[in-house]
């Protein structure tokens, strides 16, 4: 599934992507490996499986067969980078791979102005400032036309449809246009996910999350513009090192809290972590995106989906669960970064990982840091009066937990700490060369006709 995000820069004002005038930073969009991660339960992916129940809804059960890769939730990169913000040319040529630990070591704890992550004491209250800002609302419905940009190629596919890099003909700039087919999406009946996807991408804007800067739509079509996101997925990078060193897997941690620390603060539950839908920009910095499961929650919700090895056991179980599952997922994410593979996966059926999934049984192989393996334990926890993110402290009980000590949070947060890897990517060129090949859409975008699924989708 492709994904785009945002890349960031200098503060400026936020631009209308339509407007002429409008730049903004081409960060790493990479469409989901047709490999997906095992048996992926989403929205956008493969093998869907999905069971609606919400405390304000009625009971909806879904099992998804797709066909194919799908194209990710477009990423919408947030934070300080505003459209109208233009790269400061190409991203500086880093490590082709990750296959030398101590080099992506050196990376990683090497100097971003100075420094690295160092052992800097962390400000809770200025990251909880940052974190809880209202966002202003923002307007996506009908911004664009298919007349405001020329379609380059097919970044990914799926059986909703795909994912297209285009370049704007008013700014040059390019971006990752989400195409949907309505009459898959009722078919498959996701539509709650797909409106929930732009509603939450529209409510959102942070560093580490993708931008979603406006949808329209046609009689059969649905459009969602993003930015393109260079770099590929965080999935392909860990399948070609095997697993990450530990400050590496630590980098790509922190960012990942400090992204769940905010939607966390907006209400919002992500409830879909896993590698592929975690994206590099052109500078290695990731960006969270395919927001199909994302969902605002006040108390609690009984919806399951995900993917299976990242199931929290209280989703197993089909029991209410809130923001918890989201540190488990983490949890989940980070055991796989360190080595290579999750707790509980089983060659098996998906069943067979909710069985480990229950039993709740880890074993820790002996290379990790052991504090590395007492922040997983308290992270894959069944116990949600333990999991660390779901206690009084919230994120700080995470972000101040001995593994991430050397993490100078405000700084990251920033972006003023070098990433550990740098893909080779032509930033700001329409760069598609970190994502595989399609065929083209042979279907003509835009044609008039009927729109008898046009009501479901009054947002776009």
């Amino acid at each position: 599934m492709p994904t785009l995000g945002f890349l960031k820069k200098k503060k400026t004002k936020e631009h209308d992507p339509q407007s002429p005038s409008t730049a903004i930073d081409n960060t790493p969009a990479t469409p989901t490996s047709s490999g997906g991660h095992k048996g992926s339960l989403t929205s956008t992916s493969a093998n869907t499986l999905s069971s609606t129940n919400s405390s304000n809804k009625g009971p909806e059960t879904m099992l998804v067969n797709h066909g194919g890769p799908q194209p990710t939730s477009a990423p919408r990169s947030a934070g300080q980078d505003a459209p109208g913000t233009r790269a400061e040319g190409p991203a500086a040529s880093g490590m082709s791979g990750i296959a030398d630990d101590s080099g992506i070591q050196s990376q990683i704890s090497g100097q971003t102005n100075g420094s690295s992550m160092q052992p800097t004491p962390t400000n809770p209250n200025t990251l909880a400032q940052i974190s809880t800002q209202p966002n202003q609302a923002r307007t996506t419905k009908g911004k664009y036309s298919l007349s405001d940009f020329t379609l380059k190629r097919t970044l990914g596919t799926g059986s909703f449809g795909r994912v297209h890099l285009v370049q704007s003909n008013h700014n040059q700039r390019f971006y990752a246009v989400k195409v949907l087919k309505k009459a898959q999406v009722v078919k498959m009946k996701q539509v709650e996910h797909t409106n929930d996807e732009r509603k939450m991408l529209q409510k959102v804007k942070y560093t580490f999350l993708v931008t979603l800067w406006g949808t329209f739509q046609d009689s059969k079509n649905l459009y969602m513009v993003m930015d393109f996101v260079e770099g590929g997925e965080l999935f392909s990078l860990l399948r070609k090192s095997q697993r990450f060193p530990n400050p590496v897997a630590k980098f790509y941690a922190a960012e990942v809290t400090l992204a769940l620390d905010y939607l966390h603060a907006q209400g919002i539950i992500y409830r879909d972590l896993k590698p592929e839908n975690l994206l590099l920009d052109r500078h290695g910095h990731l960006k969270i995106t395919d927001f199909g499961f994302a969902k605002e929650v006040p108390d609690i919700t009984w919806t399951l989906c995900g993917t299976p090895d990242y199931l929290a056991p209280e989703v197993v179980a089909s029991k209410g669960y809130n923001k918890s599952v989201d540190w488990w997922s983490l949890g989940i994410l980070i055991f796989e970064m360190l080595c290579g593979f999750t707790p509980f996966w089983d060659g098996g059926s998906p069943m067979k990982i909710y069985e480990n999934i229950l039993k709740g049984k880890v074993k820790y192989p002996p290379y990790i840091h052991p504090d590395a393996v007492d922040l997983l334990s308290r992270l894959i926890t069944p116990d949600l009066t333990k999991r660390l993110g779901n206690l009084h402290g919230g994120s700080q009980d995470v972000m101040s937990h001995a593994w991430f000590a050397e993490v100078t949070w405000d700084r990251l947060a920033k972006k003023d700490i070098d990433a550990p890897y740098v893909p080779p990517v032509q930033g700001g060129q329409g760069d598609a060369s970190q994502f595989d090949k399609y065929p083209e859409e042979t279907e003509k975008y835009g044609e008039p006709g009927p729109d008898p699924h046009g009501h479901l989708f009054k947002d776009f």
